[in-house]
């Protein structure tokens, strides 16, 4: 990129450590992949949004804002693999450095393995008293321990149903078994089809009510395949007629915005099938960017 001391790249957001005085958001990397239902590669996904925020400047006309003067990302680096028999451990250990000033933490997969590690680490013995909103095509309900069940051991290692929402479940994505499972468990379902007439405010805001009554903490799990599959070609399980990349960014802001979503990761995007023009990881540094946006929005 040519250099421009008058345009402030986004990856110049990143720091190694905290500044005092600053408001600070931590980023970590977990860069799951073997246990996918789709064999993918093990090219590091997190690696590559770091890098593609250089794309991007740290200025939003929507906030006439400039994150560079508001927000320091605390980057503590990728966890030591996470996909190794030992590997949740690995992910606790790495997360229980992330220092308490920093009121949100950014976790990039991975495949979507990776959400039930990081959210039973920050929620610890009182996961019982959180929330969960995924966005997300699949219920991943599935039996066992893949991408494709972290729903399903979160509530086995005793998530709240009624306290989790999921947004953009798709139709041909998902089977009658694990639905009428999802409504046994109490989880909220908004399913594509009902989002389609709606702005996406509304569905957001629906998941948010659900996930932090009582003022819960919420952990939202942002599965990028619920994107329409133009948008997002390196989701292996993203399908034609996803959710727009416009609603995907507008939904991280305001989730990020809600002083009850403590964390907020990024998952299913395979570097190796992205296209030659990076969109798939260039959506996903831009939704970094809007979950800050958010985050700084609190304050406002």
């Amino acid at each position: 990129m040519t250099q421009d001391p008058r345009w402030t790249s986004a990856d110049s957001l990143l720091r190694p450590e905290l500044r005092a005085g600053r408001l600070s958001a931590a980023l970590i990397g977990i860069s799951t992949f073997q246990s996918s239902l789709t064999p993918r590669s093990g090219t590091s996904t997190p690696a590559a949004i770091r890098t593609a925020l250089e794309r991007f400047a740290t200025f939003s006309w929507q906030d006439e804002v400039d994150l560079a003067e508001l927000v320091d990302v605390v980057d503590y680096g990728d966890v030591h693999e996470p996909d190794a028999a030992d590997g949740k451990i690995h992910v606790r250990e790495h997360m229980a450095r992330i220092d308490a000033a920093c009121g949100l933490l950014i976790a990039l997969g991975g495949d979507n393995s990776m959400t039930f590690p990081a959210m039973s680490a920050l929620a610890g013995d009182a996961l019982g008293r959180w929330g969960l909103i995924t966005l997300d095509a699949h219920l991943d309900l599935r039996e066992g321990e893949s991408n494709g069940s972290p729903v399903r051991q979160l509530l086995e290692a005793g998530l709240d149903g009624n306290h989790v929402a999921q947004l953009g479940l798709a139709d041909f994505s998902n089977s009658a078994s694990y639905a009428l499972e999802a409504r046994k468990a109490g989880i909220t379902i908004v399913p594509r089809f009902e989002m389609r007439n709606q702005p996406i405010d509304v569905a957001v805001a629906r998941a948010l009510e659900v996930a932090g009554e009582g003022d819960r903490p919420i952990y939202v799990d942002i599965d990028f395949d619920v994107a329409d599959r133009a948008s997002v070609p390196a989701c292996p399980a993203a399908a034609p007629g996803g959710l727009s990349a416009d609603d995907v960014r507008r939904a991280a802001r305001l989730l990020a915005r809600d002083p009850r979503v403590r964390a907020i990761d990024l998952t299913e995007i395979d570097v190796e099938r992205d296209t030659d023009d990076q969109r798939t990881v260039r959506l996903a540094a831009l939704v970094v960017l809007e979950v800050l946006a958010g985050f700084v929005g609190r304050a406002r």
